[in-house]
């Protein structure tokens, strides 16, 4: 994982309608980069629902919401419509911004071991700079906690 004081990976990636967004389009904004496993998933469900009830009040921050997980633009397209959710997420089917976030990590399930994609968080101040991590996130309660950090 990223520690505070890094400097926040640059990234490019496609967002639900097919559109490109740059870490870079946010300077000079907070930006909350939370990364997650699966769409339409339980929990992921939830984290991103909270981030979207919550989206009107990061904006009154100036803070930018954006989720990143490894599924097509067409899988975050039916999960943005399906819950209506007022966040944007980003495809990343290679994992490479997740891997230089430190968020693929060896995971251990039902006894097996592979990796994938840790549900954390990075905040990031508008000079680009980490400035918190949640390397473990349950999803509950989760964008409240972030919001009330900045």
């Amino acid at each position: 994982m990223l520690n505070p004081g890094d400097k926040a990976p640059a990234f490019t990636l496609k967002d639900s309608h097919g559109k490109n967004v740059s870490l870079s389009d946010f300077a000079g904004r907070w930006v909350v980069v939370y990364f997650y496993p699966k769409d339409d998933t339980p929990g992921c469900t939830i984290e991103a629902k909270e981030f979207s009830d919550l989206a009107a009040e990061y904006a009154k921050k100036r803070i930018t919401v954006l989720g990143i997980s490894r599924d097509s633009v067409e899988s975050h397209d039916k999960f943005v419509c399906k819950y209506d959710l007022g966040i944007t997420l980003l495809s990343d089917p290679e994992h490479e911004v997740i891997e230089a976030y430190g968020a693929w990590q060896e995971k251990l399930r039902f006894g097996a071991k592979s990796m994938g994609v840790a549900r954390s968080t990075v905040l990031i101040d508008t000079e680009g700079t980490v400035t918190r991590v949640w390397p473990d996130v349950k999803p509950a309660g989760h964008a409240k906690e972030v919001l009330a950090s900045v």
